[in-house]
């Protein structure tokens, strides 16, 4: 199996504990407030994983694009999570997670139209079906 499959398949699986995780932690409390504290978590573990591993890397070290780029990924991650921790203290975590998982389909026309990347008949059917799976899902 390729790396990147291992890791995206161990990605499905924290997301997916993720979504029942935060179904239960929102009860209760204000959805804005649950993603802040959750950001905490991620900023504290994240922190302590890089410079214990030695992987710090000083901010100069960085082009002025690939700043920007990760500045704008982390305020979409933001308004994301903000979003989805919304929907869960609305919604039901089985509908809300596979709505969240259109951005599979959202990354790949984004993809397609703004990186060039290419997708076969196969790859557009299958991107296809992720969004009826997902709409049925959610209206099921």
């Amino acid at each position: 199996m390729s790396g990147w499959l291992v890791w995206a398949i161990l990605s499905a699986g924290f997301a997916a504990l993720t979504a029942i995780f935060a179904k239960i932690g929102v009860e209760g409390v204000n959805s804005d407030y649950a993603t802040f504290l959750r950001t905490i978590v991620v900023v504290v573990t994240l922190g302590f994983l890089v410079f214990a591993t030695g992987k710090a890397q000083s901010l100069s070290s960085l082009s002025p694009r690939t700043l920007v780029f990760l500045v704008l990924s982390g305020l979409a991650t933001g308004a994301s999570w903000l979003c989805y921790f919304r929907a869960l203290k609305l919604g039901q975590a089985g509908q809300v997670a596979p709505v969240d998982k259109l951005s599979v389909v959202f990354v790949a026309v984004i993809a397609a139209a703004v990186l060039g990347e290419k997708y076969s008949a196969t790859g557009w059917a299958g991107i296809g079906l992720i969004s009826l799976g997902a709409v049925l899902v959610a209206v099921g």
